[in-house]
């Protein structure tokens, strides 16, 4: 099922939990349409999810909900974002230029899908886990890429021509929140901090056109507050946003779900320290795994 142009996914066993895709980024103004099209489907659905937009942070909606969070940077000029980080960040952000890398908007094309599905491939394991693109093809990266085109911008870091790390962003319909879909670079050429010139240039693109907030996905995880990730988004002047995120019961058995937390993912029931733990031999397993194979090849 379509709705407003986007696909509805579903996800779940225990509880069978729909939202439209890009969620975070494009928004329901009005989701009773949707509810009303879902309740008489025969999809057993559970619950319907939906997150609530910027800048409104108290319920607004008389559904079930609780509260999600984002990584928000409150955009108003570029020079002021640039006096209100800090100078070991502006530095690295200027390093990619000293180095001879260029950052600007990249048309979407064969040259920046090309770039995208090498960046890609570069290698399985990212952050400790496997990376879900690693080793897609040309096509599948050109497909993945092509969403939301109408209301989306490229930003690409080059050196000497190579695409070396890229920025995707999606503009809501209101032109006041951008969100990143994506950021990446390769590791290869992380003395050159490509990442976070690109970040520079989605804050300068943003300024230039009045965007009001940059969103930069979540700014935690479960019970995983702290991560090199989440430093990196403090560093460069993002703050954690908790907003409203809505499950609306489809049957019975979704209202019991959400009253007794099935909804939630089974990890979210560990404590942080034994998830901590888990996630370091998570790391190794997967390391050791991936060298196994390259060895054997």
């Amino acid at each position: 099922m379509k709705f407003e142009n986007r696909d509805l996914q579903v996800a779940g066993r225990l509880c069978r939990i729909a939202h439209l895709d890009a969620d975070d980024f494009k928004f329901l103004e009005n989701p009773e349409p949707v509810l009303s099209e879902l309740r008489k489907s025969k999809l057993g659905i559970d619950l319907f999810s939906f997150l609530q937009k910027l800048p409104d942070t108290a319920p607004k909606y008389p559904y079930p909900y609780e509260m999600d969070n984002s990584a928000v940077l409150s955009v108003s000029t570029f020079d002021h974002w640039w006096k209100q980080i800090g100078v070991k960040t502006r530095n690295k952000a200027r390093l990619a230029e000293k180095k001879g890398v260029v950052v600007r908007e990249t048309p979407f094309g064969d040259q920046l899908v090309t770039g995208i599905w090498q960046i890609y491939n570069e290698t399985p394991i990212r952050q400790g886990r496997p990376f879900p693109h690693y080793g897609k093809t040309l096509e599948v990266v050109r497909q993945m890429s092509a969403t939301y085109l109408d209301s989306s911008v490229f930003i690409g870091a080059f050196d000497q021509g190579r695409l070396i790390g890229f920025i995707k962003m999606t503009v809501d319909d209101s032109n006041t929140q951008a969100g990143i879909m994506h950021i990446m670079s390769l590791l290869e050429e992380k003395d050159k901090s490509p990442t976070n010139a690109l970040l520079m240039q989605a804050v300068r693109w943003c300024a230039d056109r009045g965007i009001r907030y940059l969103v930069y996905a979540k700014f935690a995880y479960g019970k995983k507050t702290r991560s090199s990730l989440s430093d990196f988004k403090v560093r460069n002047g993002f703050e954690r946003v908790d907003l409203p995120r809505y499950y609306v019961p489809l049957s019975r058995w979704g209202s019991l779900c959400f009253k007794m937390g099935f909804h939630r993912p089974l990890l979210d029931l560990v404590p942080e320290t034994v998830g901590a733990k888990l996630r370091d031999v998570r790391a190794a397993w997967y390391r050791r795994k991936f060298q196994l194979r390259a060895e054997s090849l």
